[in-house]
């Protein structure tokens, strides 16, 4: 018997990185799991795996930023599946620049994405998990939540916003008795697609051993090396792990709280 065997899962931004690993674990330990992304094929690949490996999933395209698409996804998982136990708030997006020349466009798309997204999804999720009998809520952050780094100050603005969303949120759940718990979790450097899409603009503050000589992507393994005191980065399996304990009735008595998955970076 899986650890969520019988919980319906929705999982954003599940078409690669932590959003796939995520889906698939859930999945692997019998939970209904329904993916979405803007990322139409790579849903589809994601399904591809859960279904190949014997579990049931199902793919909507989705920009989280909207707020009547939110609505659409939960009607859905609704008509699909008949309730929400699960919900990953995984999709999001890095943009790294100094603070200086970061334009008000990259700032508020960033923030439409990575904090809008997870409060709709806060707003129209947890309705149907508490008449669903209660759930748990997973909304990802990262280690730029705990603390700064030169040249992604509006990613740490983010994902500091999701952690303590997070805690305000557990207890407004809490106090209105509807038994369903949130926290987030924190990843350090993953090695995941997210570092290929992280745009550089201007002259970023980022430290050298970040941006390699002639590339316009970050390595992950470099950062990793030189910051974690594990001295590699992690895997989507990884957090993926946290994500299961989270959504499984072993975490029963966690909410508000955060889980740190970072190689030791934070311990420092």
């Amino acid at each position: 018997m899986g650890r969520v065997d019988g919980k319906v899962a929705l999982v954003t931004g599940a078409a690669s990185g932590i959003g796939r690993g995520a889906a698939v674990a859930l999945a692997a330990e019998g939970a209904k799991v329904v993916v979405t992304d803007v990322d139409e094929a790579g849903l589809k690949e994601t399904v591809d795996i859960i279904v190949k490996a014997g579990g049931t999933a199902s793919a909507h395209t989705q920009d989280v930023t909207s707020e009547e698409r939110w609505k659409e996804i939960v009607a859905a998982t609704k008509d699909e599946f008949g309730a929400l136990h699960i919900l990953v708030n995984n999709a999001g997006i890095g943009i790294g620049t100094s603070i200086f020349e970061m334009s008000y466009e990259d700032w508020q798309r960033q923030q439409r994405i990575n904090v809008d997204g997870v409060f709709f999804g806060v707003k129209h999720g947890i309705p149907l998990m508490a008449a669903s009998g209660g759930g748990s809520v997973i909304n990802l952050s990262s280690i730029a939540g705990l603390q700064g780094a030169p040249g992604l100050a509006g990613y740490c603005a983010t994902k500091g916003a999701v952690r303590l969303f997070s805690k305000a949120v557990a207890l407004e759940c809490a106090q209105a008795q509807m038994n369903v718990r949130v926290n987030s979790v924190h990843p350090g450097i993953i090695d995941t697609a997210i570092w290929q899409k992280i745009p550089q603009g201007g002259t970023s503050a980022l430290s050298s051993n970040i941006i390699q000589p002639g590339a316009n992507t970050i390595d992950a393994h470099a950062i990793a090396t030189a910051g974690a005191p594990l001295g590699y980065a992690g895997i989507p399996a990884d957090i993926a792990a946290g994500i299961v304990f989270l959504a499984s009735d072993e975490s029963r008595y966690i909410t508000g709280s955060e889980l740190v998955i970072d190689g030791g970076m934070t311990a420092r």
